[in-house]
């Protein structure tokens, strides 16, 4: 005869588990800035095993030493944003023109 396993549902798992003090950012008007943004498309990228793994050790080394969690989705983001405000100063002599040039 299977054992049932009760487990418990999402409001439980999800619960607040202290009441939060006045004057709290939690209880304020103003937002708090986590740094996620809801994003409405996807693009999907496939990396080599060298390339996943150097964007871990970056995210990892960020986190060292800067103390922020940075996840990849963010951090793949931000080196898209550089890029393209270096290719829109520079033109074809930013760094990601003369990559994909082969110079």
């Amino acid at each position: 005869m299977p054992r049932r396993v009760t487990m418990p549902g999402a409001d439980e798992l999800f619960r607040p588990t202290t009441k939060p003090a006045k004057g709290d950012a939690a209880t304020s008007d103003a937002p708090v800035d986590s740094g996620r943004v809801k994003h409405d498309e996807k693009m999907t990228v496939y990396l080599t095993a060298e390339e996943l793994l150097a964007i871990e050790q970056a995210r990892l080394q960020l986190r060292a030493e800067l103390g922020r969690t940075v996840d990849r989705g963010r951090f793949v983001r931000a080196a898209i944003a550089e890029a393209l405000a270096d290719l829109d100063a520079r033109g074809t002599d930013s760094d990601v023109a003369r990559r994909l040039s082969g110079a």
